[in-house]
């Protein structure tokens, strides 16, 4: 699979290409419709604003305590016989991965659907390394054999319509070419029985990671996660230092929120908790569980009382499907490993905004990610202000703030600002252009004023991280 590398101008030219595509245009445009209608029926008789104020409590709550809680998590995954290791970067994280495959004397890897494995490019590190690496969601999957990235963070391959799935399929596998999707489904599942029986290594991604009680969870559709985590000897979970929440009935909210804000499901088809490898006297289950922390810039957004709020998302990919923007052009226009609006404010913080400057700039900031997002994330204030630390007007706390930009782009910068500032002249104009395509919500909604949850310690996660990867340095010389 190729390692996408962003870049403004190809973020120009690969929208204006999406843009002038119909087939894009069309496929973007009946999977967004759907999930849209799915989300706001599954809420029905549901006291959503309620159930949001929750879920946003409650990943603030984690964060105001995180240091605490990745402490806590890693001491009661150890006393679960799940071995814990904290990576500051991709690299670092990618290394730690192949280095326990080689351990092993690995030479195939199945895996489980993750983003934080696509952000490290952890498939091009382990087949530079001689170790094959095969996805085994099924929309992963139909993504890596047409050697593409994932265009969503929850589904992968909806940039393909049923036709396009075929010609992969046929071409690819060798399969007879058909458009029912049951019989290809089929295809693909007998096809990748195979690989989970032979693989030497499973790596998953991790939903939430129960600090109480040192559970990871993992929420899925197709079995392909339980297999990846129960069938190989060995159980590697890859997860952002984020992920973590204080107690198990925390989870119970986020997981209502995600699984209805992502698909329109009020349950998905598997919820696996995974507390550790195989005990005495059971008959399956890995040999080795382990659980790769990984930071990669994280730390840097916590020291941040706003920025921070980014790390509160469950990646349900609800702004996604709500916004006009990445509806029309999709996933791959942004080059990155995360687009659309969560995209804009997180990549910038991965990548530098030296490279990623005008992503915060692809919004029309209707305000529709803010409506949705189920954990009341403020984007749109986000989307601003990473706007002003482009152009040297922020704080500084991201890399690559203050970046050159010529006279014409400042000047053009100043004129959005003068719009955005003036409410009368911005309501009317972003009012008359979203509703001709019904796009504008009803109301801006209650995330401006958002603030609730006592500010996290800035100064800890920084010194916990620097600590933790000592010791494990120290560990692994001793060894």
């Amino acid at each position: 699979m190729s390692v996408q590398t962003y870049t403004p101008a190809a973020f120009h030219r690969q929208a204006h290409e999406a843009l002038e595509n119909p087939q894009i245009r069309a496929n973007f445009r009946k999977a967004m419709d759907g999930l849209m209608s799915k989300r706001r029926d599954s809420f029905d008789d549901w006291d959503l604003e309620t159930l949001r104020e929750l879920g946003a409590s409650i990943r603030l709550r984690a964060l105001a305590k995180l240091p605490d809680l990745l402490e806590r998590l890693e001491a009661n995954c150890q006393a679960n016989g799940i071995r814990v290791h904290w990576a500051e970067d991709g690299e670092q994280a990618c290394r730690i991965i192949r280095e326990l495959c080689e351990a092993r004397e690995a030479t195939s890897v199945i895996k489980g659907k993750s983003m934080v494995s696509e952000e490290m490019h952890l498939n091009a590190h382990l087949e530079a390394a001689g170790i094959a690496a095969l996805e085994s969601d099924l929309g992963e999957y139909l993504v890596q054999l047409n050697e593409q990235t994932p265009s969503h963070i929850i589904m992968p391959a909806i940039h393909l319509n049923t036709d396009e799935i075929a010609g992969i399929m046929h071409d690819k596998t060798g399969i007879e070419r058909t458009r029912d999707v049951d019989a290809m489904t089929a295809a693909a599942r007998l096809q990748l029985r195979e690989r989970f029986m032979a693989a030497d290594v499973g790596v998953s991604g991790v939903n939430f990671a129960v600090a109480e009680t040192g559970t990871l969870c993992l929420v899925e559709n197709e079995g392909n996660g339980r297999m990846t985590t129960t069938v190989p000897p060995v159980h590697i979970a890859v997860t952002g230092i984020e992920k973590v929440v204080e107690h198990l009935r925390d989870v119970a909210p986020l997981y209502s929120l995600l699984t209805r804000s992502a698909t329109g499901q009020h349950v998905t088809t598997y919820f696996n908790m995974i507390s550790g490898p195989r005990r005495p006297g059971e008959h399956d289950g890995p040999e080795e569980v382990h659980l790769v922390l990984v930071d990669n810039g994280r730390s840097n957004i916590y020291q941040d009382d706003q920025l921070l709020d980014t790390l509160r998302c469950i990646r349900c990919g609800a702004c996604m499907n709500h916004c006009p923007v990445y509806t029309r052009v999709g996933g791959h226009s942004y080059g990155t490993t995360y687009p659309g609006p969560i995209g804009s404010i997180l990549m910038p913080h991965l990548e530098g905004l030296e490279s990623t400057r005008d992503l915060p700039t692809a919004s029309s900031l209707c305000g529709a990610c803010g409506e949705v997002c189920p954990v009341k994330i403020p984007i749109p204030d986000l989307l601003v202000r990473l706007r002003r630390e482009s152009v040297g007007e922020g704080r500084g706390n991201v890399r690559g703030a203050g970046v050159k930009r010529s006279r014409k782009e400042l000047a053009a910068w100043k004129g959005w600002q003068w719009l955005a500032t003036h409410p009368g002249l911005w309501r009317s104009g972003t009012a008359m252009a979203g509703r001709l395509r019904g796009l504008t919500p009803a109301h801006l909604g209650p995330w401006t004023d958002y603030r609730t949850a006592p500010k996290p310690a800035k100064t800890t996660l920084h010194g916990l991280l620097k600590q933790r990867r000592a010791r494990q340095a120290a560990e692994e010389k001793d060894a």
